[in-house]
């Protein structure tokens, strides 16, 4: 079978794709993934069939505008919102142009993430299934947990977990109009429930993998049966090699701690940066600063150095404890790694993610981002690394998520939906 895969986000939405696009070559189909530019080494590296998309709202993350929303006020919100609806027509209209005439034309299913908009629309011009896949459990509602969307009172009443699931209709809300205009071009009717990735044209569940393990989020009892918890998609083993100084050994054996915040540092990075070497000072710890894309600044050895694109799966198991914001994909990272984490959640899904660590006793509480001092963090560090009952947490955690293979358990629910 051939597969098309649409995505759109930051890495750790595009990056479990590759893991399954290399489970999927290995099972004898052919895979195509579109996504932003910037993730096409990703697939590149591995050999993978990769087709390009418009960033779209990316754009925004490339400048200080997701720190201005989340700590500006209302008038902030707004202007963002006027200016994400243009941002998707190229997308929509690069998403088909792959599907209809370029690399992914003939394909026998679409699996997108929903943030690229356009995946059950494209399948529906096509005639073919459309498959929601996602590295967290954003879509489906369920009593036992709040929409992971945004942050919310802790223990909140069950039936009123399910209620906050309406968040997802903000999407809907933003981008009906320049749907419906690019759908009219195309000569799809404006039927009802178009704009839900959860139904099919007619009106049956759409399938939804989420890319997590069952043991970081427990599959709910009130999911309908179309909703899978397949495990993780991690990808392979990584070709790359760390840094010299950071595969000498440590003779003194001080704890070296990672600090990586992705493209969530803030609008003043530097400052940021200056907070990080100070807890890690205060906290008597090396740090492993992550840069890049959004990323904390250059600091002067011994206490820190900045790395560049280091991959998790090389430098995570070398750490004694990981800081990092939250997202799905740098948490699921520490999760396989066996180590401790301190979260300081940002924006979106990350609080949720924060919390969860808490839960699992594999993290302190969580530290908001937009508040991060030099004591809370110090101390913080000081608890994830001198925890024996974290340390242990977090080491049982690693071992039974190293067990499982959700890349191979998404493959096979995919071969079932192309079979029916």
């Amino acid at each position: 079978m051939k597969i098309l895969v649409l995505t759109l986000g930051t890495r750790g939405d595009v990056q479990p794709f590759v893991a399954l696009a290399v489970e999927l070559r290995e099972r004898g189909h052919d895979t195509v993934v579109a996504a932003p530019a910037r993730f096409a080494d990703l697939f590149a590296d591995r050999g993978l069939a990769f087709a390009v998309i418009d960033d779209g709202p990316l754009r925004v993350l490339d400048t200080s505008a997701v720190g201005d929303v989340a700590t500006g006020g209302l008038r902030a919100k707004v202007a963002l919102m006027r200016q994400m609806p243009a941002m998707f027509t190229r997308v929509l209209d690069d998403c088909w142009q792959v599907a209809s005439t370029g690399p992914g034309a003939g394909a026998d299913v679409i699996v997108h993430n929903g943030q690229v908009i356009a995946g059950q629309h494209v399948a529906e011009l096509l005639g073919i299934p459309a498959v929601l896949a996602l590295p967290m459990p954003m879509y489906v509602p369920t009593r036992a947990f709040p929409w992971p969307g945004q942050e919310f009172p802790a223990r909140l009443p069950a039936a009123l977990n399910r209620v906050t699931y309406t968040g997802m209709k903000a999407p809907t809300l933003m981008f009906a109009r320049t749907v419906d205009s690019w759908r009219d071009r195309l000569g799809l009717p404006r039927r009802r429930g178009r704009h839900d990735p959860l139904l099919r044209p007619e009106g049956g569940p759409v399938p939804v993998l989420h890319a997590i393990s069952p043991a970081v989020v427990p599959r709910p009892a009130d999911w309908p049966p179309s909703a899978h918890v397949t495990g993780y998609w991690f990808t392979p083993p990584s070709a790359s090699v760390l840094p010299a100084e950071l595969c000498e050994p440590d003779d003194d054996g001080e704890p070296l701690v990672y600090v990586g915040f992705g493209s969530m540092a803030g609008p003043d990075p530097t400052a940021m940066t200056e907070v990080v070497v100070q807890a890690l000072r205060t906290a008597g710890v090396r740090g492993v600063l992550a840069g890049g894309w959004g990323g904390l600044r250059e600091v002067p050895p011994p206490d820190a150095w900045l790395t560049g694109d280091v991959p998790h799966d090389l430098l995570f198991p070398r750490v004694s404890a990981i800081v990092h914001h939250g997202g799905a994909g740098t948490t699921a990272a520490a999760i396989r790694a066996g180590r401790p984490q301190v979260v300081c959640p940002f924006v979106g899904d990350q609080p949720f993610w924060g919390r969860r660590m808490r839960q699992l006793g594999v993290a302190p509480d969580p530290l908001d981002l937009r508040r991060l001092d030099v004591p809370r963090l110090a101390a913080a560090i000081r608890r994830a690394v001198g925890d024996p009952a974290m340390a242990a947490s977090a080491r049982r955690l690693g071992e039974q998520v190293r067990s499982e293979d959700g890349a191979a358990v998404a493959a096979r629910i995919l071969e079932q939906v192309v079979a029916q």
